[in-house]
This record gives structure tokens, sequence and C-alpha cells, in this order.
């Protein structure tokens, strides 16, 4: 992997569901609709100065979105934040970074 380059790509675990509920209000405010549907399917990483997690999220039909999730380091309380969010996603498309 090339260094700051995101990771490949990795199914996901318990925690990154945990981490994407942990953002879902704020992707819904970001989209304007609510989720009835919103399950992590697959992630990228990609380390900063914390961690960068690119996240494929079914959200229901056959739509999806990818998320970019922030997690600081333990020194500064290891938080999450939403940092962005690309819409109209299908399950196909690959997973890049934005």
């Amino acid at each position: 992997m090339i260094s700051g380059a995101p990771g490949p790509e990795e199914d996901a675990s318990e925690e990154i569901q945990d981490m994407c509920e942990s953002v879902k209000h704020y992707a819904e405010q970001r989209a304007g609709k609510s989720y009835n549907v919103f399950i992590a399917r697959c992630f990228r990483t990609q380390i900063v100065c914390g961690t960068n997690y690119f996240i494929k999220v079914h959200v229901g039909g056959a739509d999806h979105v990818h998320i970019r999730v922030h997690k600081k380091l333990p020194c500064h309380g290891e938080d999450v934040e939403l940092t962005d969010m690309q819409e109209s996603k299908s399950h196909d498309d690959p997973i890049e970074y934005f």
C-alpha cells in the first residue's frame, strides 16, 4: 500500500456497522431524508492523523451511499465524525477516495 493511500477493500465488521450507526443521523441530515436501512457492506481505510474510513452503506432497495468517517487518534479521544458523503451509488460501484 502507498503511504497515505486508501487500503484494499474489506468486508464490513460489527465495528464498522457501529461506526455507521453513530453517524447515521448526520448522513440523513446531509441527504435530506431518513434511511430505514443503513447497513455497512464493505470499507477501505486511509491512515492520516487518525483514520479515514470509506464505507459503502446499503440504504434500501438497490440504493447505496458511500460515506467517509474520520476516527481521531486515541490521544484526541477516538471520536468519529462524518466528513463526506456520496449519494446515488450502486452495489457495484467501487469505493474510491473522495
